[in-house]
């Protein structure tokens, strides 16, 4: 991750020119003030290299555009929030051509404890189960696990409390859990979500 990290770090060093600065020099200083931390969490979401630099490209293209050109109030929780929101796009996008064709992730049969461990399929199993959370749920885990930000971050960025934040990353862990079971054919049903 680091080696490719590195070609999208050259953005971050890049001087801002003073005739940008007057327009939307602000969409480059969030770049390289954000960049490091955005890359990592959609890594995290979606371990592709391709998919992270596309979502990425379209978080700074849909911030550029905001509401022709104007700076949002809250500049990191609306890039976080927006890429987080990409990134599950893009996910429920590639789940949704894997369930039209059906052999490209194709589950083992064989009940081998290496097959059940493919990390792999574990990887592919939990962005697919990520993708079908509800959105408010989906926000937390994404922006708490998947983006390395504190309870308190992740309420600001949503706009709810910090508590309110732990209690639906709890809901989201068991709902996870119980799409996951469900996808190895174990039927269990989460109470309270």
């Amino acid at each position: 991750m680091i080696g490719r990290a590195v070609s999208i770090e050259l953005c971050w060093d890049i001087p801002i020119p003073k005739s940008l600065e007057q327009t939307q020099g602000w969409v480059l200083c969030t770049m390289q003030r954000h960049g490091r931390e955005l890359v990592n969490m959609l890594w995290r979401i979606l371990g592709n290299e391709q998919d992270v630099c596309d979502a990425y490209q379209d978080t700074f293209l849909k911030l550029a555009h905001h509401e022709h050109g104007c700076k949002p109030k809250n500049v990191k929780a609306y890039v976080f929030r927006s890429a987080s929101n990409i990134a599950i796009s893009i996910l429920r996008h590639k789940l949704a051509e894997n369930k039209s064709s059906p052999g490209i992730i194709a589950k083992s049969n064989t009940s081998c404890p290496a097959s059940e461990l493919d990390t792999r399929y574990l990887m592919e199993t939990l962005r697919a189960s990520l993708a079908e959370l509800p959105d408010h749920f989906r926000d937390v885990v994404a922006l708490h696990d998947l983006g390395d930000l504190s309870y308190e971050q992740v309420g600001k960025i949503l706009g709810i409390t910090a508590a309110t934040a732990r209690v639906y990353r709890c809901k989201a862990v068991q709902l996870l859990a119980s799409l996951m079971r469900n996808e190895k054919g174990e039927h269990v049903t989460v109470c309270g979500s």
